[in-house]
């Protein structure tokens, strides 16, 4: 089989897609890209068992169809040297071998028989569930839960996104027991309501991919596995397996102080005063009394302190409270609103963190942090 595809379209391509593939990877077919020519569109896959990206390319000049594993690694520190032109790729698939030809030159490399590479997963007709998302909202919801998923190898369903699908809201929610997010948008309308794990791999994937999206997304899921559509790829991915722990339990309800600041401001404060806290606890205590929020840390190992004061609006009781600095940080970190609302009820209960103005009219944003005991 033999095609002609421009040099930097295919590196795109390619390029993308080899996020996937694993460096531990226990097949040794799978350090290859798959590529399948039919007519005039060159379908290439990637995977590690678990996730699979499929991209297609269309192409004008070709001759012949067929199959072949290309060696990834080989094919992209080649294809990355060339300024774009026009590559012929001359494939013999009964020997496998594959020649590339430049506008100078001819580059052979040997590929392996495309029958070995894994089947794609099916959905299952009678458990799946379809719904079309905005590729904004999609990309809202794991860009603001991905950083709260954990890595606990002995609770699994933690360390991926739960997107809970009802007739009238999409929520995504992710945790680690310490911090929690959950997203919650109503601009999605679906027929049924289910619910699915999304793995961290295939999120961070498609984190990448959805901004260089202009359509819909289509998803498709059953028990097993889910299926994005996106106008140039289709991610495949294995779900995680198992329940998701009961997250609203865990939300306090009634949170009668209630603190607004500058979230750039307090950003940039802990930052600073989180350089002198203790390496082991990171500890951050906030003491906030009137119009008045004191951010402090120390270690007594080193005999270092800093303590910054900031303004802010406030209505409660005299408190203070002591937080994981670097978590605080990023939960602020990934909060888009110029001022953030801090609600408490006492310093030994979770503290919730909300954004002030809405980047959609349509979301509703809660972030959770557990508190850490302050030793007098």
């Amino acid at each position: 089989m033999k095609f002609v595809v421009s040099s930097t379209e295919i590196l795109n391509h390619l390029t993308a897609i080899s996020r996937v593939i694993s460096s531990k990877s226990t097949l040794p077919i799978l350090d290859n890209f798959l590529f399948n020519l039919e007519e005039n569109k060159l379908t290439i896959t990637a995977s590690d068992l678990e996730t699979t990206l499929v991209t297609w390319v269309e192409l004008e000049n070709t001759e012949g169809i067929g199959e072949i594993a290309v060696p990834a690694k080989l094919l992209i520190d080649t294809l990355k040297e060339f300024p774009e032109q026009p590559l012929t790729f001359q494939i013999n698939t009964e020997t496998f071998a594959i020649d590339i030809f430049s506008v100078n030159g001819k580059f052979s490399i040997v590929g392996q028989q495309g029958e070995e590479y894994p089947e794609l997963p099916v959905i299952q007709a009678s458990h799946a569930t379809s719904v079309k998302l905005s590729h904004d909202l999609l990309l809202s919801g794991i860009n603001k839960t991905l950083f709260a998923t954990a890595d606990d190898e002995l609770r699994p369903v933690m360390n991926g996104i739960l997107v809970e699908i009802a007739p009238e809201e999409l929520t995504f929610v992710a945790s680690d027991a310490h911090k929690l997010v959950r997203y919650k948008r109503t601009d999605v309308k679906a027929e049924a309501e289910s619910s699915f794990i999304l793995p961290k791999k295939p999120a961070a994937l498609l984190k990448n991919l959805l901004p260089r999206e202009d359509f819909d997304v289509k998803l498709e899921f059953d028990e097993k596995n889910a299926f994005f559509s996106l106008t140039n790829f289709t991610v495949i991915c294995r779900l995680v397996e198992g329940k998701y722990p009961s997250y609203n339990s865990v939300i306090p309800t009634n949170n009668p102080n209630k603190l607004q600041i500058d979230r750039l401001e307090l950003y940039n404060t802990l930052r600073r005063v989180s350089v002198f806290s203790n390496q082991a606890s990171n500890l951050v205590r906030l003491k906030i009394t009137g119009n008045q929020l004191v951010v402090s840390a120390q270690d007594i190992d080193f005999s270092i302190s800093a303590v910054e004061r900031l303004t802010c609006s406030y209505e409660g009781d005299e408190m203070e409270i002591g937080f994981k600095s670097s978590f605080l940080i990023e939960i602020l970190a990934n909060l888009a609103s110029t001022d953030v609302k801090v609600e408490l009820s006492d310093p030994t209960r979770a503290g919730l963190l909300l954004p002030v103005e809405k980047e959609f009219d349509e979301e509703d944003v809660l972030m959770l942090l557990m508190p850490m005991m302050i030793n007098a």
